[in-house]
Order: structure tokens, then C-alpha cells, then sequence
């Protein structure tokens, strides 16, 4: 495959489950390592770079570290956690610190959960905290997998509404979001990356690789596009098979 995101560019990744959507994260983020290829990250070259310290400009939300943080952990040491790339943080914070996360939560309308412990955290107010700790570093990337999982419709568009105006602010970091739902693309999501099995199908504006053809042949199912208010939504019907 091959990918290019500019600055200032907004990218969602769309695929059916197992073509390949966390391993392109992961590769991205050097916890799995490409068999070959080159893969240059943020002015930095994989194999000539310190990756650890690369992470620290990088900020990533996936709930596949809920159960690696401390049920324990309040919510604004989770936070601060992120300017070091550290889970289960330990040492002495700063008030400097303290003071820049207590900003961060207050910018992602978290500030009246800066007390409460992870476990008391609903999954709306995790992915929150988990945005919240991202930004603690301030990345100039911010990979989001599949963030939504598991909130109900309100929050979830709570969240969407947030991410929108996130990427809208100057100086944004570039938002990558991984999704299995069209309609998460907000506005302000400029591309998108279209895979299946492992391979890139379509990869530019959205108004260009968002067809109901392309989407049909890449999830096997007749699909149907509409737009409205600038959002996107996508209706399939499946293939009929017997099941006995």
C-alpha cells in the first residue's frame, strides 16, 4: 500500500473487519514492524529514528488501553500521563502539569471529572479523558481507532460534535479516525483511505471516493449514499444466503 497525509488534512479509513485497519495504526506507531517499505512519520524515517520519543508527538485514542489504566487513576492523572507516553503514571507532577491538564479537561468538557477514578468513568467520559490525555503532548498527529465503540447515540454525537470542532481549531493536530460507521465522518474530515484486504482501494478527497459503487464492491453488499446537513450516511443490503 502506499499513503500520503499533508498537513492540514483530516483523514478517515474506512474497511470491513480484517483488511488490515489496526495493523496500518499499529505499523504507523512502530508496535508492529512492516516486513518491508519505508514508512516516514512527522519528518522521521522508521528503522533511523528513536520511535519512543517519536510517540510523544503522536497521540492516540483506542479503548484497547481501558484495561491497562489503574481502576484507581483519577481522571487528570490519566491526563498528564500522556505528556510521557506512560500508563499507570508515577513520579511527582508538576503544578505546571497539573495546571496545563486541568485546561485540557475543561477543552474537552471533562473539568468536573478531574477527581473521579478511571473505574467510576462512564465509556463517554473515558473517551474523553482519553482525547484529553493525547493532547497533553501536544501531537501533531492524532490517531483515533474507533472511538465510538460502545456509546450510545447521544454521546457518541456528543463526541462526533467535539471531534468536528477539534479538528476546526488553528493549529490542529492532524486527526486520522478509524471507523466503521460513514456517518462519523464529520465535515470537517477532508479524506478518506478506503481498504479491503489488506490493500488500498481508494485513497483521496471525500467527495471523490465516496460512491455508493466503490462502497458496495468493498463490503460485498448493494449500498445506497445520502447526504445531508454535510453528513454522510450509507444504507447496504446484504446478499441473502440460507442459513440451513
Amino acid at each position: 500500500m502506499s499513503w500520503r497525509v499533508e498537513r492540514g488534512q483530516h483523514w478517515a479509513i474506512l474497511g470491513p473487519n480484517g483488511c488490515g485497519k489496526t495493523s496500518l495504526l499499529k505499523a504507523l506507531t512502530a508496535y508492529m514492524t512492516p516486513t518491508r517499505g519505508t514508512i516516514d512519520l512527522l519528518g522521521h524515517r522508521f528503522g533511523e529514528s528513536d520511535w519512543r520519543d517519536l510517540r510523544t508527538h503522536i497521540g492516540l485514542v483506542t479503548s484497547a488501553v481501558h484495561h491497562l489504566i489503574p481502576p484507581g487513576e483519577p481522571a487528570i492523572e490519566t491526563v498528564i500521563s500522556g505528556k510521557y507516553a506512560q500508563l499507570d503514571l508515577w513520579g511527582r507532577v508538576s503544578l505546571a502539569d497539573r495546571r496545563r491538564a486541568r485546561n485540557i479537561l475543561r477543552a474537552v468538557a471533562a473539568a468536573h471529572l478531574a477527581e473521579r477514578e478511571w473505574l467510576l468513568l462512564s465509556q463517554g467520559e473515558r473517551q474523553r479523558i482519553l482525547v484529553g490525555r493525547a493532547l497533553m503532548a501536544r501531537p501533531r498527529l492524532l490517531i483515533l481507532d474507533e472511538p465510538c465503540a460502545g456509546l450510545d447515540p447521544v454521546a457518541r454525537e456528543h463526541f462526533l460534535q467535539f471531534l468536528d470542532g477539534l479538528a476546526r481549531r488553528p493549529g490542529a493536530a492532524t486527526l486520522v479516525l478509524v471507523t466503521h460507521h460513514l456517518e462519523e465522518l464529520m465535515p470537517a474530515f477532508s479524506h478518506v483511505l478506503v481498504m479491503k484486504a489488506g490493500r488500498v482501494v481508494a485513497a483521496g478527497p471525500r467527495k471523490d471516493v465516496l460512491t455508493a459503487r466503490l462502497l458496495g464492491a468493498v463490503f460485498g453488499a448493494r449500498a445506497r449514499l445520502a447526504r445531508r446537513g454535510g453528513r454522510w450516511q450509507a444504507s447496504f443490503t446484504a446478499h441473502q444466503r440460507h442459513l440451513f
